[in-house]
């Protein structure tokens, strides 16, 4: 333990922030680490506890706390805290491939497990996370590693979203030949088209996979698998095949005019605006409209956050369910149910004084004129036994030029399940051997949203990592992935 008595001493310091009226003059990353002296006294700030929560991904009332990688938190804290950067990075890579995504996405599960902040504020894991990985960037530690020992196993993976680089990562240092199919332009799958630039900068993303690429992986984009290359020619070319297409099939409102222009896809909208901004392809715009969001979670805020950097005139986030209380209520260490402002909200409160969120409502019917959208009719009303109960007399009457639907996923797109014959469970993910990734009777595995369902990056950060070490195994045998 660093300053036995630090998490007395020292209060909690986030990185610096942006102003919401600056920041959204363009898409650029808003966040300003502490210089090195700031980020080792929050270092300091870890107490090293007997039973860190931290690392261990705890669930409780159906809320997972606590870090699902595992990371030893404690440990690369102290580092910090003593200067001993590269230790700190030796530390983190032992189980996070991939610690610059998940410092800048993850919603930091290991903090409201933190001990500290049981009386306190928790300490800055996800922020001294960040600082210890683009530090060894900066000072060229992080240097591509080639792996020593080959063997002569082919390995395919399809899809480059954060379980399927993990799972090309581990297996291309294990020795297997990796190589990862993409269907988009750029690899990265949801990373790159799916989380604006103003969280996580494209750049970051090639970054890694430059380096990947030099450690031997080698990615083919703009191929679809299931109409490129088919089932039968990959396993004719590949020892194994490794499914991480995601969970892509977007959850659709089911109301009257619906078809109406001016209605997307939050993951389209999202997926379009990146497109303009690395290669300025046309794309919907927010610009000069009335914006109507549908879904209160990270995709919604996304939009909020997006449109308004367009220059929307009034935007409009509605959520069925009901808003979280102001205070938690939920004793320590469960997910804090607590209302949370984020970044979008917060720059919606800034440019139009008023929080975008409305709750406890839905979109009855989408109205139009000459086909175009003019306008949503909503109504207020509660869950009762399980059932929507409309609020009489509650509806409502708001202009949209621009409906963004961001309600989640429905499960694996009915084109890779057909290509591949996917046997499917009543969530709609991807039916495998209990407890395990490899698809039954074959040498197809799978791993992220895919066969976990939506879910958190860190989590397919993890899938992958587990998936990788089974694979191994069907390849050889035996492996020593856990060691």
């Amino acid at each position: 333990m660093g300053q036995k008595d630090g998490f007395l001493r020292y209060q909690r310091q986030d990185n610096e922030v942006i102003e919401p009226k600056q920041r959204i003059k363009n898409f650029h990353e808003f966040h300003h680490p502490l210089d090195s002296q700031q980020r080792r006294i929050q270092g300091a700030r870890c107490m090293n506890c007997g039973v860190p929560f931290c690392q261990a991904a705890i669930e409780i009332e159906g809320k997972i706390t606590g870090c699902p990688l595992h990371n030893l938190v404690p440990e690369w804290n102290d580092e910090i805290y003593h200067g001993h950067d590269a230790h700190a990075l030796s530390r983190l890579l032992k189980t996070n491939p991939f610690p610059e995504l998940t410092g800048r996405v993850c919603p930091a599960l290991c903090e409201k497990a933190c001990i500290c902040g049981l009386h306190d504020e928790p300490v800055t894991i996800k922020d001294n996370e960040l600082f210890i990985i683009e530090k060894a960037f900066q000072e060229q530690m992080m240097k591509p590693i080639k792996p020593t020992v080959l063997t002569d196993k082919k390995v395919a993976v399809v899809g480059s979203g954060p379980a399927g680089l993990c799972v090309a990562y581990k297996l291309n240092q294990r020795g297997h030949q990796v190589t990862v199919y993409e269907k988009e332009d750029r690899v990265g799958g949801l990373l790159m088209y799916g989380i604006p630039s103003m969280k996580l900068e494209k750049s970051i993303i090639m970054r890694r996979v430059k380096m990947m690429e030099e450690e031997g992986v080698v990615f083919k984009t703009n191929v679809e698998v299931g109409r490129d290359i088919t089932k039968e020619q990959l396993l004719q070319q590949y020892d194994a095949v490794v499914l991480c297409c995601g969970s892509q099939k977007a959850r659709d409102l089911k109301v009257k005019g619906r078809q109406s222009q001016g209605i997307y896809f939050a993951v389209d909208f999202l997926k379009a605006v990146t497109k303009n901004e690395l290669d300025q392809k046309p794309c919907p715009s927010a610009q000069g409209k009335n914006v109507v969001i549908v879904g209160g979670g990270d995709t919604g805020n996304d939009c909020v956050a997006t449109c308004i950097r367009q220059g929307c005139t009034s935007v409009t986030q509605i959520e069925m369910m009901s808003a979280p209380p102001t205070v938690n209520q939920k004793p320590w260490p469960q997910w804090p149910n607590v209302l949370k402002v984020d970044y979008g909200q917060e720059e919606s409160l800034e440019v139009f004084h008023q929080d975008p969120r409305v709750y406890n409502t839905i979109i009855k019917e989408c109205l139009h004129d000459n086909g175009k959208l003019v306008g949503v009719k909503t109504s207020k009303g509660s869950f009762v036994n399980g059932k929507w109960q409309e609020k009489p007399a509650s509806e409502k009457y708001l202009k949209a030029d621009l409906l963004l639907i961001a309600v989640g996923f429905e499960g694996v797109l009915d084109g890779i399940q057909e290509a591949f014959d996917l046997e499917l469970t009543s969530h709609h993910t991807v039916k495998t051997l209990p407890h395990h990734y490899q698809i039954k009777n074959s040498q197809f595995f799978t791993a992220g949203d895919m066969h976990r369902g939506q879910s958190l990056v860190v989590w397919a950060i993890q899938e992958g990592l587990e998936c990788a070490k089974e694979v191994d195994y069907y390849l050889m045998g035996y492996s020593y992935m856990n060691e």
